[in-house]
């Protein structure tokens, strides 16, 4: 009985399965199937051998990374920038979305929707050639201006204080456009007549976001914010890597997990390390997750993701 429900279920919902088989044929072939290839973490990785004839060399590998001195710092750097990154990016899109949701003008409106969108769209490829076109020492807009004026340049390339800062902003630039449109989804589908009320008892604009709008925005920013742990450990290697390439003089300030596998893999050819070093990130993500997902559940267990 119970498998003729299993395929009159099949049967019934053969459409919609249907629809879901490249989405699930994508994960398996994109996520899963690359995941017998961690066992390079734990190899002496040759090219005779291959993945899974190389011989084994059990932690060396993560004991290399971790003694390389380097493991610390691109630690450090990939939480910092996310954190950073979850913090301030919410914050405006939440605010950006209020300000929309609360503009009565719907032309307005949807013009700076279109706005604020378009660097979404933007290559990081395009951002760094932007960046490097405003920074650039000797005929960057930057320091043309300050020449003009008669201030000296300043040489942005070259000194790694100044990044933090340029990152953040430019990925709160990227991201406001994206962010804010969920959010402004999520408010757009709070019952109306509650505002109707509040308004009827005199509330003023703000007292209606801080009693309702942001209240019933936690759900959704509760879960972003729980996806957007899942990542703390993985930067964006698009947009550290454009904006910064292979700048040495920058690595202390700007070197993430991701660069740093990478440029391991392309410059020392060390893919045992590489893969040790992936393999690293993900404990440390998965880890981050389950104890997000946990202090969700204490605070209220219906928000938590599982």
């Amino acid at each position: 009985m119970k498998n003729q429900g299993f395929f009159s279920d099949l049967k019934k919902y053969r459409a919609l399965l249907l629809m879901l088989a490249p989405a699930v044929l994508f994960f398996l072939l994109f996520a899963y199937v690359p995941m017998a290839g961690i066992v390079l973490a734990f190899k002496q990785f040759n090219y005779q051998g291959g993945i899974f004839g190389s011989p084994w060399n059990g932690l060396e590998n993560f004991r290399f990374f971790m003694e390389s001195g380097d493991a610390w710092r691109v630690t450090r750097n990939t939480a910092l920038y996310n954190i950073a990154f979850i913090i301030i990016n919410n914050l405006l899109q939440i605010v950006t979305a209020i300000l929309l949701f609360e503009v009565a003008g719907k032309w307005f409106r949807k013009v700076t929707q279109t706005v604020l969108f378009l660097p979404y769209f933007i290559s990081w490829v395009v951002v760094g050639a932007i960046a490097y076109n405003l920074f650039n020492y000797d005929v960057g807009t930057l320091n043309v201006m300050l020449r003009s004026i008669g201030l000296g340049p300043i040489d942005i390339y070259n000194t790694a204080a100044y990044w933090p800062l340029i990152l953040i902003v430019v990925s709160a630039w990227k991201a406001l456009g994206y962010g804010s449109i969920m959010y402004l989804a999520a408010i757009t589908s709070i019952d109306t007549e509650m505002y109707e009320a509040a308004e009827i008892d005199g509330a003023n604009i703000f007292q209606r976001i801080l009693k309702i709008t942001v209240p019933n925005l936690m759900p959704t920013v509760i879960i972003l914010f729980l996806l957007a742990i899942g990542n703390i450990f993985r930067g964006d290697f698009g947009m550290f890597y454009n904006m910064v390439g292979n700048n040495g003089l920058l690595f202390s300030s700007t070197d993430v997990i991701d660069t740093y596998v990478f440029r391991s893999l392309t410059t020392s050819n060390e893919i045992g390390m590489s893969a040790a070093a992936g393999f690293y990130q993900s404990i440390l993500g998965f880890a981050t997750i389950l104890l997000a997902n946990y202090a969700v559940r204490k605070y209220d267990k219906d928000r938590a993701l599982f």
